[in-house]
């Protein structure tokens, strides 16, 4: 079990490098973080987008990328689908956002027809090393869907338990988040679905896991706080995941930690048939190399269940 970004970025190059589409790659973080995850042994990037853009930002930014292949198309939305289409057809075993709209590549990637679907819903799963919790922790979902009902968090919590199992974590422990852990139908209808999805989970409906709530933050993650709310939980105080009620919810916390609490983080978009880099320009360099790391390691376990 993986228990540090680093140890995420060590087995992620001992897998080897795997080949990523970048749609619309004329962007300098994009191409810094495609470069950096090469030099790192961990990605063998296609650029696809504006040729001409793409050189003369490298060269601004003082970046090489002469070994890489480039997929010439200057339009964003017919770059994406390009991207998309390497990454369908085997050329690339993952997909990276540069510079276009993320619903521009997510459509793209989402088409039923030409896309990744995978007949689930997508969602983002960061994953987080904070110098205040004792092992990584997982966190869904920041950016993707809004106001999740009982179907919608069901998909969320099989796509980060997805992710887990490819750090090492057999059988991960899903906190579902809350205000209170007590439920309250009426005026928190998260506290209701929580409590379903524990019940689904014990009566071997939701596979993989274990899972327990509504749990609020404290109790999920500090064993005191459980002990003295004498909330009696395999996950209270040692959980793998977290999942938020909504995205307001699970932005915050994703960023608290990164931005406030010091802790180091990457994140992906799961879901589709192949993990998606969402890397932002506000992204430190480290955060774009922790998610490619992630990426490829994702991508790994399920080349390797399609090989099986």
């Amino acid at each position: 079990m993986m228990t540090s970004i680093d140890q995420v970025i060590e087995a992620a190059r001992a897998a080897g490098r795997k080949r990523i589409a970048v749609a619309a790659a004329q962007e300098e973080s994009a191409l810094e973080a495609a470069c950096d995850a090469y030099e790192a042994g961990l990605a063998e990037p296609i650029l696809v987008g504006d040729g001409a853009a793409i050189k003369a930002v490298a060269a601004k930014a003082k970046l090489d990328v002469s070994s890489f292949r480039i997929v010439e198309e200057k339009d964003n939305a017919k770059a994406a689908a390009l991207a998309v289409a390497l990454v369908r057809s085997g050329e690339a075993d993952m997909l990276m956002k540069g510079i276009l709209d993320t619903s521009i590549l997510l459509k793209a990637a989402l088409n039923k027809e030409s896309g990744l679907n995978a007949g689930r819903l997508t969602s983002h799963v960061g994953v987080i090393e904070s110098p205040h919790y004792h092992k990584l922790l997982l966190v869904t979902d920041a950016a993707i869907n809004i106001a999740p009902d009982l179907p919608a968090k069901l998909d969320l919590v099989a796509n980060a338990v997805a992710v887990a199992q490819a750090l090492g974590i057999e059988r991960p422990k899903v906190a579902m988040l809350a205000a209170v852990e007590k439920v309250n139908a009426e005026k928190m209808p998260c506290t209701a679905d929580a409590a379903i999805i524990t019940q689904m989970n014990r009566r071997g409906q939701v596979k993989g896991c274990v899972v327990d709530g509504p749990l609020a933050l404290d109790n999920a993650v500090s064993a005191e706080s459980a002990r003295i709310k004498k909330i009696d939980s395999e996950v209270a105080g040692d959980a793998d995941i977290l999942v938020a009620p909504d995205i307001e919810a699970g932005n915050v916390l994703y960023k608290c930690l990164l931005d406030l609490g010091g802790a180091r983080g990457s994140g992906l978009v799961v879901g589709a048939a192949r993990p998606i880099v969402l890397t932002s320009r506000a992204d430190s360099a480290a955060t774009k190399l922790a998610s490619i790391a992630l990426a490829s390691l994702c991508a790994a376990r399920e080349l390797s269940a399609c090989s099986g």
